[in-house]
């Protein structure tokens, strides 16, 4: 899968370490090539989450069949 930059994509699988849940939604805000995507995760009111480097297989675009959620953030 290409990305781009401000694509919104869903995380496929928990990162515990930044209290990422499988399911959660950002925003692309770098590619780099096909290696991979760096992505920005937020809270309610703005404020970042977490900002990582993943892997272009650990998300996926978001779709007109998803159902958005709203969880508690932890942190780590």
């Amino acid at each position: 899968m290409t990305f781009r930059e401000l694509d919104t994509v869903v995380l496929k699988a928990d990162i515990p370490p930044h209290g990422l849940r499988r399911g959660d939604i950002g925003a692309v805000v770098h590619v780099y090539g096909t290696d991979g995507v760096e992505v920005e995760f937020v809270l309610p009111d703005g404020r970042t989450q977490a900002v990582i480097t993943l892997r272009p297989d650990d998300v996926r675009p978001i779709n007109n069949q998803d159902v958005l959620t709203v969880r508690r953030f932890d942190a780590a």
